[in-house]
This record gives C-alpha cells, structure tokens and sequence, in this order.
C-alpha cells in the first residue's frame, strides 16, 4: 500500500500539531500564520504533485485516491489558508487562544479533505466528525454569550443530524451487509430494479442519509441552525463554514449517491425528484427570508441557503440523467469554486468594514464608497458574483448549473431558479445601494492588514478571471468528475 499518497494530508495534521507546540515557546503570533500558510502551501503542491491519473484504493477500499478526492486536496487547503490570512487582524478578539485556533482551522480542512476521499461509510463519518469537532469549537472560540450560543445550537443541532445520518448508514448496511460503497453499488446493482424499489428499509436509510448530509449543507428543510450560527459565530469561521464547510457537504453527497445509488437508474429516479423539490424550496426561502434582514452575516447565511438550492440543481440532474453525470458534477464543482470565491470576497471585505464600524448591520455602512472606494468596490463585486450578474463568476456559474438541469429534463427547475435570481437581486442590490447612493455622518477609511488585503485580493481576481476567462478551471471540474461518468 503506497501510504505516501496521504502525504497532503500528513503535511497539515504535522502542521496543526507544529502550531500547537510553537504556540507554547514563541511569543510572537505571527510566527503561527506563517507556519500555517507554509505548511498549507506545501500540501497543495504535493496534492498537485500527486494528482491521480488512475483511481487508487488505500486501506482496503476505504480511501480513494481520484481525480475527485485530487480536486477537493487542493480546493480545502486553498480556502483554510484564505480564511487564516483574512484572520490576521480578527484573531486578536481572542488572544488567548491564536495556537488552538489556526490549529483547528487546520484540522478542519483535514477533515474535509478526507472526507472527498472517503469510500466506504465508516471513514466518511469518522472524517465527517473530526470537521464537525473542529467547526463546534471555532464557533464559539470568542467565548461571548453571542458565539458561545451559536456554538451550543450547533452542537445539539449537529449531534441530531449525526444521529440520523448514522442510522440512515445502519440501515443500508443491514440492507447490503457492507459499508464500503463499491459493495454497497454492487450489491443493489445485483437485484432486479423492482426488487430495489420494494426495499423499504433501503428507502428510508437513504432518506436518513440524505436528511443528515441536508443539513451539513443547509439544505431547507435543515437550514435553521443557519442565521443564528452565521451571526454569533466570528466572522472568518462564519465564512469558513459557508464556503468550505458547505463545498465538503456537497463532495461528500456527490461520492455517496455517484458511487452507490445511481445505478440502478430506477433507483437515482427516485431520489432525484426528491432533491430536486428540496432544491426549489430551498433558493425560495433562502431567497425570501434574506429579504428583511439587516444583519449583513444572516443576510448572507439566508443567502447560502439559497445557493445550495442552485448547486441541487445539479445532484437533481445527476440523479434524473445518470447518462450526463459528467456535466452534472462538472457543473456542481464549477459552482463550488465559483461561489467560494465570490463568498470569500464579500465576508473578508466584512470583517475589515464591521471592524471599522463596529456593527454588522449593512445600514451602518452608509456611504462606505466615498471613504474607502476599494473596499466597497469589492464588496460591490462580489455581490454582483452571488446574484449572477455578468461578467463575474457567479454569472457562469448558474449558467452551466443551469444547463446541467436543462440537459437532464429539469425545465421547471431551471425556471424556478432563474426567477430566484431575480428575487436575490433586490437584497444584494439593497446592500449596494446603501454602500454608494446612502450618506454618512462620517466619513472613516477602513484599515486593514496585509494579509487580509492578499486575501481579499486572491479571492476578487478570482470572480473576475472565473468570469472572463474560466476554461482552465471548467477542463478541472471536468477531470475531477470523470471518475463517475458513465
């Protein structure tokens, strides 16, 4: 067994255990980001040093190494390192605890780096759970009553939809007699369509699967720990959780459904109507409970509810036409990258600007382009990317997810979104509107580090060149989805 190919993966858990150790002997902090940042450097150049030109099992089937685990080796480590140069300045609102927190930012793209590559449903919880462990103590690592609330709700909330998952998992062992998901397709694969279908235990350990992964990616109907974790989390680990946490969500529903309930295609016909009613549901609340926000971290947690309903788009079309699973899971990874990046601009620009304006209401920012034009520019452009509009990435993005639903038969669906995206464009262009046309009663420039500018501008070229010119990245998405094409 050729256990170097977990080499990315060693690098950032002797990182996290490095920070750690650091933090006790050197007194300057700033020593921590940096070793951080080096360590995550070094894992993705070994990540792309190993990229996969064919599919290797490790540990008896129960890690793959692909092109998909490939993709999301490098896309984790990428974002963990954007949010902790965004963290530079916020970090000192908790001085106490700088080593354990780049050490759990750490861990947790650990964790979700192992869970892209999980193949068999005991490593896909155990990874599942050390992300989970990580993000329920980064919620509420400031300790005020705020975080420490959010971080209580996460936790209840969290272990229920643990708990549901795993007896989901119990049933379809019980069913299959195996949790590697090889076995699992081939053992459905080996029964008759109808038999499959007359499996009520099956069934319903699918539903519970899919109710527990729903919440991981706050899907509606399991979006509710959302506005209230988002908004008394701290602002870096509120984007981390929306960006990375939701992407790790959505690898790990691709890997189970791609690998052991898309064939028989009775079978994926079944659960594709059901996510594709989850999908259109959820970009309508998402969409229409952000409307009367004023809190710019709720408004933008309703609005990741509503671009998970989008990105379900895409599984709906994986599941409705398993012939064009390509372009399905293309679409979707395309979608990840693009909103992550356009996500990422718009709450590092927060935290400089809430910062500076000590509050999180948008209303507070009146007037914000005539002191600091760079920062509101940002902010302005990555609410452009989220609703969608041209030539940003986001514009792209609902383009071939769209596609993707159009191809598999799913007009309906397509239509429902794009009237979403009309519907989200009165809260962003609410935020806009406030940021250049609202005055001020004072004029203040907002400061911010260099870290957070490197950050913030990484993640702005990004919506622009994911925009403008996004072959090189759409020929990725494409290659790291070749592994489920039929």
């Amino acid at each position: 067994m050729n256990y170097s190919l977990l080499t990315p993966e060693y690098i950032v858990l002797g990182t996290a255990v490095a920070v750690i150790l650091v933090d006790l002997f050197v007194p300057n902090k700033k020593v921590l980001v940096g070793l951080s940042i080096a360590g995550l450097i070094a894992s993705i150049s070994a990540a792309i040093l190993q990229w996969p030109s064919t599919p290797q099992s490790l540990f008896g089937g129960m890690i793959a190494h692909d092109s998909f685990a490939g993709f999301f080796k490098v896309f984790f480590p990428v974002m963990a390192g954007l949010v902790i140069l965004a963290s530079v300045d916020y970090v000192e609102n908790f001085k106490k605890f700088h080593g354990e927190y780049h050490a759990l930012v750490l861990l947790a793209a650990l964790g979700m780096m192992l869970i892209a590559q999980s193949s068999n449903l005991i490593t896909l919880y155990l990874s599942l759970e050390i992300t989970a462990i990580s993000f329920y103590v980064l919620v509420g690592i400031q300790k005020d009553k705020k975080s420490t609330e959010s971080a209580l709700k996460y936790v209840l909330l969290s272990g229920v939809a643990s708990a549901v998952l795993v007896y989901g998992m119990a049933l379809v062992f019980g069913f299959t007699g195996s949790t590697g998901l090889s076995e699992i397709a081939a053992t459905i694969q080996s029964m008759a369509p109808s038999q499959v279908l007359d499996s009520p235990g099956l069934l319903m350990g699918l539903i519970f699967i899919i109710v527990g992964l729903g919440f991981k990616i706050a899907a509606v109907p399991f979006q509710f720990w959302v506005p209230d974790v988002y908004e008394g989390a701290p602002t870096p680990i509120t984007m981390y959780l929306s960006v990375a946490s939701k992407a790790a969500g959505f690898a790990l529903i691709i890997r189970v459904l791609s690998s052991a309930f898309i064939e028989p295609s009775a079978l994926a016909n079944q659960w594709a109507p059901v996510i594709a009613v989850i999908s259109a549901i959820g970009m309508t609340a998402g969409n229409l409970m952000a409307i009367p926000q004023k809190n710019i971290k709720r408004l933008l947690g309703y609005s990741t509810i509503a671009h998970a309903g989008y990105i379900l788009v895409g599984l709906a079309a994986l599941g409705n036409e398993p012939a064009n699973s390509g372009l399905a899971i293309g679409s979707v990874l395309f979608y990840l990258i693009c909103f992550a990046v356009s996500d990422l601009a718009a709450f590092i620009s927060i935290i400089a600007i809430s910062k500076q304006v000590k509050s999180d209401d948008f209303p507070d920012y009146a007037g914000l382009a005539r002191s600091s034009p760079i920062m509101a520019g940002a902010l302005t452009l990555a609410l452009l990317s989220l609703t969608g509009f041209p030539p940003t990435a986001g514009f792209l993005a609902k383009f071939y997810v769209f596609n993707a639903g159009v191809q598999a038969d799913l007009l309906w669906l397509v239509v429902i979104a794009a009237v979403n995206t009309v519907i989200s464009a009165y809260y962003y262009f609410g935020v806009i509107k406030v940021l250049w046309l609202r005055e001020s009663a004072s004029q203040v420039a907002v400061p911010a580090s260099k870290p957070l500018k490197t950050a913030l501008g990484i993640s702005t070229i990004g919506i622009l060149v994911l925009g403008i010119i996004p072959a090189a990245v759409l020929k990725l998405s494409e290659a790291a989805s070749t592994i489920f094409t039929r």
